[in-house]
């Protein structure tokens, strides 16, 4: 028999206590001190020489160098990695044997290669073109002789020293090195799609190209777009590594000619951390943007990010 309980007996209001956390505290008071110091080194250390870093940041020949060696090249690296990488995770998933281990061999290959190699190696590719690149039908002169003509099928011969060197060359070894990281990103995405998305789209009659722009790269974006912002992030400080090319047009190269010619050579150093921490500030700015458009509907709830300040001061959690 189940006992009645009055209003009058019924336990009132509980007045919980938080949490205390003493050590959270002492940390925040050993991290505070800490930064104070570092910013009182950075103002008084007169190793900084920060009228030279400014003046630095200033030189035609590094700002070109900031727009075509750096951002230049991360754009159009990041187009040919992201197209690339949906193309290559789209063949990877194929059914059809020979395109799924065509572009496994492409990932493994421009995955196991390290960027500075693969860079150096793409200034020296002119000796196996050394008549150029062609365009045109394939084994043309072997035809055209069995023919008992003299003359070739192609239209359009570029010379190799000019493709494969200075800013065309950095981004397509850099996009080609990206694509093949940007296709396990995009596979990954793809395939925490549902299936029955796809059979749902098929169903009504799409067809799979459909099926795929319409349906299930929408909704993989949201998996892709992350890993995507963190891959253009790296591509920016990447960017360094073309003077393997050699490309000299490029930030970090000028700036480093500036610090040894000038005896510079710390403010130097300091002015290019400066640049790139504004840069990739910027794009992790965009990021931010581009996972909330595509994060509708499955991130947090609106009004949650309220509570970080309380929480941080240890408050949040007790109510």
């Amino acid at each position: 028999m189940s006992e009645h309980i009055t209003t009058a007996e019924r336990p009132g209001r509980i007045d919980a206590v938080p949490v205390r956390h003493p050590l959270r505290w002492v940390a925040v008071a050993v991290i505070a001190v800490l930064i104070a110091m570092f910013v009182n080194m950075v103002l008084t250390n007169e190793a900084f020489n920060w009228s030279f870093v400014f003046e630095a940041m200033q030189q035609n020949a590094v700002l070109e160098g900031l727009w075509k060696g750096t951002i230049l090249v991360t754009v159009l690296a990041m187009l040919i990695g992201i197209s690339g990488g949906i193309i290559l995770a789209v063949m990877r998933l194929s059914p059809n044997p020979v395109l799924s281990y065509s572009a496994w061999v492409f990932t493994w290959f421009f995955r196991s290669v390290p960027r500075l190699v693969l860079l150096t190696t793409m200034g020296a590719l002119g000796i196996l073109f050394q008549g150029g690149i062609s365009f045109g039908v394939p084994f043309d002169t072997e035809i055209m002789n069995l023919l008992g003509i003299d003359s070739d099928l192609r239209f359009l011969t570029l010379d190799a020293n000019q493709v494969f060197v200075g800013i065309a060359g950095g981004a397509i070894g850099l996009g080609l090195s990206e694509a093949a990281y940007m296709a396990e990103i995009a596979r990954a995405g793809i395939l925490s799609v549902d299936e029955g998305q796809r059979e749902a789209a098929e169903a009504i009659g799409m067809s799979s190209s459909q099926t795929m722009r319409r349906i299930v790269l929408p909704q993989a974006m949201r998996v892709i777009v992350p890993p995507t912002g963190n891959e253009t992030i790296a591509m920016v400080k990447d960017t360094s590594l073309l003077i393997g090319l050699p490309l000299i047009t490029e930030l970090f190269f000028q700036l480093q000619s500036i610090g040894s010619r000038t005896y510079q050579v710390f403010p130097s150093f300091v002015a290019a951390i400066l640049f790139y921490l504004v840069i990739t500030s910027a794009f992790m700015v965009g990021q931010y943007f581009l996972e909330k458009r595509f994060g509708r509907g499955f991130g947090q709830p609106s009004g949650e990010g309220d509570g970080r300040v309380a929480r941080l001061l240890g408050r949040g959690a007790a109510h």
